[in-house]
């Protein structure tokens, strides 16, 4: 008989990032990071990364929902819906404000004492993640980032701080967000988020030699998390989006396969401690990633991850008439739409099985647990006169989604740790610098100009999260 709920101690959360909702981005000795220097965009209308803190532009990161000053209340929140996690993200400039410190700012510290206290005292297990598009805006002027092999020492300095002041605290952990969003190297905003990185005369060189230094910091800080506490769980985390081929054309196969391989070559080191043999291939062809050292190999080696944790908001469909398997520029220059599948607001495609999908594709090539870390809807709620929200377009996807989700646990084996919608509470749009891109179960008074109370409330999906919870999934309707 196939179970119809989720296996017993299932982690039910939700999921957000230090730079989108926290604020108080000079509060407690915060330094600048690099989202402090993204202006608010729209769908459309790129966010802009400006050459530090102008005056005049508009920075919605600097205020979030002011979550700094509201996480009691909305810790109080989440534990109403029943959370058993939540993902979040520490801020690394609240530890370290410069990046290149040797003491970190007690400050910082306390702050996230005391909320991941809040947490557990409601008995919600804290999931963080050490770095979430937050990097020292002083690491990217003064060492360019992670093209600088000096950063690894930064970060691990950072991870190795947090790891001995939450070791108690904090079992489950991952080290870098979404770190294959740089596959799209000629995307400013994916290579400056992941790596510090500002675009130059080759984009693919920088981007692969500086993901190198990431992965190498990523095993040095497993090594020391679990040196620090061996029962610590530190995953990868991912951005896992599913190229298929537009049609049945074998060199639409090929391409997909391609540009899939050019995404999971990330998590392949995470994983496996070593480059698959097609990207080394590639890296030798084209005279990439000149520093690479025996003891680089013997860390990766050393330092794999225990889990992957990944987000999934859609998939993306590729021609080859776009572009050849052996030329392809960037995977964005090979996309099509799909006929098959509907599209959000902002114009990504929804497509549930494709999770299903995802989760039976990791497990058949990582041969490890699995954590949803992000998964969501971004749309726009509108506020009745009597307060509520009704928001059935985010039940109606999450179900959707879930559904698919408990097909590939109980039919397929999958093994899966738990599930963390995107933006649990209303949150700044990593991508568009948005309120109104809404993704919450609590819906935030404040608007893309930054007007509003910042007053919380319940939306209709808030009730519906709560009883699938406390039925641990058993109902989804």
């Amino acid at each position: 008989m196939v179970a119809n709920s989720f296996p017993e101690g299932f982690l039910w959360g939700g999921a957000v990032a230090a730079h989108q909702l926290e604020g108080a981005w000079q509060s407690g000795g915060k330094g600048v990071s690099v989202a402090d220097v993204m202006t608010a965009g729209a769908h459309g209308v790129p966010r802009e990364i400006t050459d530090g803190v102008l005056p005049g532009k508009n920075y919605p990161n600097h205020d979030g929902i002011d979550f700094y000053g509201h996480y009691k209340e909305d810790v109080a929140l989440f534990a109403e819906m029943g959370f058993k996690c939540f993902r979040t993200s520490i801020a690394w400039t609240r530890i370290f404000p410069n990046g290149d410190e040797t003491e970190p700012n007690e400050a910082g510290l306390k702050f996230y004492d005391d909320l991941f206290d809040e947490c557990l005292e409601y008995g919600i297990e804290p999931v963080v993640t050490l770095a979430h598009f937050e990097m020292p805006w002083h690491l990217v002027e003064e060492y360019g980032g992670f093209g600088n092999r000096k950063v690894i020492d930064f970060y691990l300095n950072f991870a190795t701080t947090c790891f001995k002041r939450y070791q108690d605290k904090v079992k489950y952990w991952m080290t870098f967000n979404e770190i294959d969003n740089q596959a799209d190297f000629n995307n400013d905003f994916a290579v400056m988020t992941n790596s510090g990185l500002k675009l130059g005369d080759n984009n693919e060189a920088a981007m692969y030699q500086a993901a190198h230094y990431e992965l190498v910091a990523s095993a040095l800080a497993v090594k020391e998390g679990k040196k620090i506490n061996p029962d610590f769980m530190i995953g990868a985390m991912i951005n896992y989006t599913p190229f298929y081929p537009a049609t049945s054309d074998p060199a639409d196969i090929l391409l997909a396969q391609r540009i899939n391989q050019r995404r999971f070559w990330f998590s392949d080191v995470h994983a496996w401690g070593e480059y698959p043999k097609e990207v080394e291939a590639y890296l030798e062809r084209k005279g990439f990633r000149s520093d690479f050292t025996a003891e680089d190999q013997v860390v990766l080696k050393e330092g794999t991850v225990d889990y992957i944790g990944f987000s999934y908001y859609q998939s993306m469909t590729v021609s080859a008439k776009n572009g050849d398997a052996d030329h392809l520029i960037s995977p964005a220059d090979a996309v099509v739409d799909n006929p098959y599948l509907e599209t959000s607001d902002w114009g990504w495609s929804v497509d549930p099985i494709g999770l299903r999908y995802g989760l039976n594709e990791l497990t058949d090539r990582y041969h490890l647990p699995l954590f949803i870390v992000e998964n969501g809807l971004g749309a726009v709620d509108q506020v009745e006169e009597d307060g509520s929200i009704h928001d059935p377009y985010r039940v109606d996807y999450l179900r959707k989604h879930l559904e698919e989700v408990k097909k590939a646990v109980t039919l397929d084996g999958v093994d899966l740790m738990g599930y963390t919608p995107w933006g649990c509470i209303d949150v700044v749009s990593a991508g568009t610098g948005q309120m109104s891109k809404r993704y919450g179960f609590i819906y935030v008074d404040k608007d893309d100009e930054g007007k509003g109370t910042l007053a919380r409330s319940r939306k209709d999906s808030f009730f519906w999260y709560q009883n699938v919870i406390k039925t641990n999934g058993a109902e989804l309707d």
